[in-house]
């Protein structure tokens, strides 16, 4: 039980990766508010998790919609100690000229403006219980890109430095920052980051890529996800953590 009595609120969690960290963090004796835009979705996550998750219908570009998150778990657990921003959008791959503003606006609101809105939800109550967690879901993508991703890589980019400097700035108040880097993973998303049809054929094209031969799954990312909140990374702070079968080393 490595998150026993600890609360945390995860983002993007009505399926993929953020849905497998509720659940994991539930099995290690978390309470978890199941956040995303999709409320049926994060509903019936939550139901099969029991007492210990509400869902709350939140669309993480929105600063009310984030702070009415924060105040639900609040409202219902007491505190928030861990936050995960996992909720992600992706422009189809394509080249980038092809990909117009408004997209280019969705992708960045998503995944980067919702870190700030969140932070500022968070870190306040955070500062005044001596401490907390944050954990940012950034990618391979911001790292080592990919072409035909590349708004969606420098979002994943500016996710990752984020990380890092938050960690830098929080870590006088016992808050500790980490970005999850994740390969291309088995998700709803997969088809827009390949740019071409989900089969056999060409999936073996990008896991060819992959030192380990596989592409991620939700649980590789939730196992990361509770290591770095638990007290065992207790010392750990502004890394990138890739969860990647090797394509990064």
């Amino acid at each position: 039980m490595k998150l026993k009595n600890r609360v945390a609120i995860v983002t993007g969690a009505a399926s993929g990766f953020g849905a497998e960290i509720a659940r994991q963090y539930v099995a290690e004796g978390a309470k978890v508010a199941v956040a995303d835009i999709d409320a049926a979705g994060a509903k019936a996550v939550a139901a099969q998790l029991g007492e210990a998750a509400i869902a709350v219908a939140c669309d993480v570009s929105k600063r009310a919609d984030v702070d009415a998150a924060v105040a639900a778990a609040l409202a219902r657990f007491g505190r928030i100690d861990i936050a995960v921003n996992n909720a992600g959008f992706t422009h189809r791959n394509q080249p980038l000229l092809d990909v117009d503003e408004a997209t280019f606006d969705r992708v960045f609101d998503v995944n980067v403006k919702s870190i700030f809105h969140m932070v500022h939800a968070v870190v306040p109550l955070m500062r005044g219980q001596k401490g907390g967690v944050i954990l940012n879901v950034g990618s391979t993508a911001g790292m080592r890109p990919r072409p035909g991703l590349t708004w969606y890589n420098a979002s994943k980019g500016a996710v990752n430095l984020m990380s890092k400097s938050l960690a830098v700035e929080l870590a006088p108040d016992n808050i500790r920052v980490n970005a999850i880097c994740p390969v291309m993973g088995a998700t709803g998303m997969l088809e827009a980051f390949m740019g071409m049809p989900d089969t056999p054929e060409n999936r073996s094209r990008f896991i060819a890529t992959i030192p380990m031969g596989r592409l991620s799954e939700p649980r590789d990312i939730a196992r990361a996800a509770v290591f770095l909140a638990s007290d065992d990374a207790g010392f750990v702070t502004g890394v990138e953590f890739p969860v990647d079968g090797g394509p990064t080393v």
